[in-house]
C-alpha cells in the first residue's frame, strides 16, 4: 500500500524565513541611515524657534522667527534636491554602497557643525550642507534594497525601509525631551552620531549583483540624466517627478509647521521654556505614530490596490487631514488626538516612493531616475515652507497658513490618473 503523501502546507516556508541574513543586514543598515536621516531633518523644526531667537537676538519677532525659518527650510529643501539628483547619478556611476558610506558622512559631519553657528545665515548653510548628504542617501538606500531584497518580498521591504523616517521622527522628539534643559546646539550636536551607520556600511555591504552586471554590459556608456527624458521615460519621469513634489510640498509647507501649531496654543498656558519643550515633544510623538503606521501600510495597499490606488487613498487623507488638524482645535489635547491622523497620511504618502521609483526604471538607470524624481520636484517644493512664511504674516496665524496649503494634494491626484500602473511587475 502506498503511504500517503505528506501534506504539502507542513513543507511551505514563509517567505520571509527566505531571506538571507545579508539582506536582512542591507535592509537594517539602509533602514539605519534612514532613521539618522530623519534624525538630522527634524532637528531643526524642533529647535527652529529657540535657535532663531537667540541667533537674530532683538529681531527675534514672531514674523522674522517665521520669515527666516521659512528661508532656512526652503535653503534645505533646495539642498536635498541637488544632493538627491547628483548622488543618483553617482550611484549608478560609483555603486550603492560607496554612495551610502559617502552621503551619510556628508550629513553626519555638517548637521554637527550647524551647533557652532553664529548667525542665521551660517545656520542656512550648514543646513544647506546636511540635506545634500540626506537626498543622497535615499537614492543610494532605497536602490540598494530594491535591489537585494527578492521579488516576492520587496514592496514589503521598501514599506519597512520608509518606516524608518517615523522611526528617525520619534527619536528626534525622544532626544529633544530628553536635552531640554540644554541649549539647542546641543540637538545639532547628537547628529555625528550616523557616521558610526557609515562604518557599519563600509565594512559590511557590497554592491548589489544587478548593479555589478549592469555595469559590466554598459561598456564605456554612462549613465546620465538625459536617458530619463528619452520618449519610452519621459512620462514615468514626470509622473514620479510631480507626486515626489506634492507629497514634499504638503510635508514642508505644512506637516512639518506642527510643532510651531503646538507652540500657539501652548501660549495662553504661560508655561516656562522647559515646559514647551516637553510638550511639544509629546505631540511630535503623536504625530509620528500615525506615521509609521501610516509607513506601514502604504505596502499592503499597494499590493491590494494597486500603485495608483495606495497613492490615491494618501493623497486624499492628507487633503482632509492638514485643515482639520489645522484649523479644528481649540486645545492641545484635541491637538493631539489629531495629529496620528494627520502623520497617517501626509507622512505614509512617502512610503509609495521606494516601491514604485526603483519598478519606473531598468538597473542601469535606476538610483538616477529614483534619485530625480524623488528630489526635483523639492526645488519647487522649497517654495513650501516659504509660502507658509509669507501666508502667516498675511493670514496671522501658522495654522490657517499650514491648512491653506492642503490643495496641493489635488494636484497629486491629477498626477495619479496619468501615473503608469507596476503592480505584478519584475524589476528590469
Amino acid at each position: 500500500m502506498t503511504p500517503p503523501l505528506p501534506s504539502p502546507a507542513k513543507h511551505v516556508m514563509s517567505p520571509w524565513r527566505r531571506l538571507s541574513g545579508y539582506q536582512w543586514l542591507v535592509l537594517f543598515v539602509a533602514w539605519l541611515g534612514w532613521v539618522f536621516d530623519s534624525m538630522d531633518a527634524t532637528i531643526y523644526a524642533l529647535v527652529m524657534t529657540p535657535a532663531l531667537r537667540d541667533l537674530l537676538g532683538s529681531r527675534a519677532t514672531p514674523e522674522n522667527i517665521g520669515w527666516y525659518g521659512g528661508v532656512i527650510f526652503s535653503v534645505f529643501v533646495v539642498g536635498w534636491a541637488l544632493g538627491g539628483i547628483a548622488f543618483g547619478v553617482v550611484a549608478d556611476r560609483l555603486g550603492r554602497a560607496r554612495t551610502l558610506v559617502i552621503t551619510i558622512l556628508i550629513y553626519a559631519i555638517f548637521t554637527a557643525l550647524a551647533g557652532l553657528s553664529h548667525s542665521w545665515w551660517e545656520l542656512a548653510l550648514y543646513r544647506f550642507l546636511t540635506a545634500l548628504g540626506i537626498g543622497g542617501e535615499w537614492a543610494a538606500g532605497a536602490t540598494l534594497v530594491a535591489e537585494v531584497w527578492p521579488e516576492s518580498l520587496r514592496v514589503k521591504g521598501a514599506g519597512l525601509l520608509q518606516s524608518a523616517w517615523g522611526a528617525g521622527y520619534f527619536l528626534a522628539a525622544v532626544v529633544y525631551f530628553s536635552l531640554s534643559s540644554q541649549s539647542w546646539r546641543v540637538m545639532f550636536f547628537v547628529g555625528i552620531l550616523p557616521a558610526v551607520v557609515a562604518l557599519l556600511v563600509r565594512l559590511k555591504v557590497r554592491e548589489p549583483e544587478r548593479w555589478v552586471e549592469a555595469r559590466a554590459g554598459a561598456g564605456p556608456r554612462r549613465p546620465g540624466l538625459a536617458e530619463l527624458f528619452t520618449p519610452g521615460r519621459r512620462r514615468d519621469t514626470l509622473v514620479g517627478t510631480a507626486l515626489a513634489f506634492v507629497a514634499v510640498f504638503g510635508l514642508w509647507g505644512a506637516t512639518n509647521w506642527a510643532p510651531t501649531l503646538i507652540r500657539e496654543l501652548l501660549a495662553p498656558r504661560g508655561l516656562d521654556e522647559a515646559g514647551k519643550v516637553r510638550l511639544v515633544s509629546l505631540a511630535v510623538m503623536s504625530l509620528n505614530g500615525g506615521a509609521i503606521l501610516g509607513y506601514l501600510a502604504f505596502a499592503p495597499l499597494a499590493q491590494w490596490l494597486g500603485r495608483r490606488g495606495a497613492f490615491s487613498i494618501m493623497l486624499v487623507g492628507s487633503a482632509a487631514a492638514l485643515p482639520l488638524t489645522f484649523l479644528l482645535p481649540a486645545s492641545y489635547a484635541t491637538a493631539v488626538m489629531l495629529l496620528p491622523v494627520l502623520g497617517f497620511f501626509t507622512n505614509g504618502l512617502f512610503s509609495g516612493f521606494p516601491i514604485y521609483l526603483p519598478e519606473l526604471f531598468p538597473t542601469r538607470i535606476r538610483a538616477t531616475g529614483a534619485g530625480f524624481c524623488f528630489n526635483a520636484g523639492r526645488v519647487l517644493a522649497a517654495a513650501g515652507p516659504l509660502l507658509t512664511g509669507v501666508l502667516v504674516a498675511n493670514l496671522g496665524t501658522f495654522a490657517r497658513a499650514a491648512s491653506s496649503i492642503a490643495v496641493i494634494y489635488l494636484f497629486g491626484l491629477v498626477a495619479v490618473a496619468w501615473a503608469r500602473e507596476t503592480k505584478g511587475e519584475i524589476l528590469q
